[in-house]
């Protein structure tokens, strides 16, 4: 088992900043808005969808957003985590 203490210390916010990317690349390859793409997930605001695909104030989705945003959006949710 690795520790995580050779986990890099950055690790984790690129990790949500990619999958935010990946959130704004298949939602806008959609042609979907991020105010309906919110309303869709169940938000009135999009707020949460844009502050999300940019990482603002380390304020990132979680799985439940994450599991709905890709049903909405028609893709595997492994494609949010994938690396590019």
């Amino acid at each position: 088992m690795k520790d995580i203490s050779s986990l890099p210390k950055d690790y984790i916010d690129n990790l949500y900043k990619n999958i935010g990317a990946n959130v704004k690349y298949y939602r806008m390859k959609k042609g979907i808005s991020q105010l309906d793409l919110a309303h869709a997930i169940g938000h009135k605001s999009v707020s949460i969808i844009s502050c999300g695909e940019i990482y603002y104030n380390r304020q990132h989705f979680n799985i439940e957003h994450l599991a709905k945003i890709a049903y909405v959006l028609d893709i595997d949710i492994c494609d949010l985590f994938e690396l590019h």
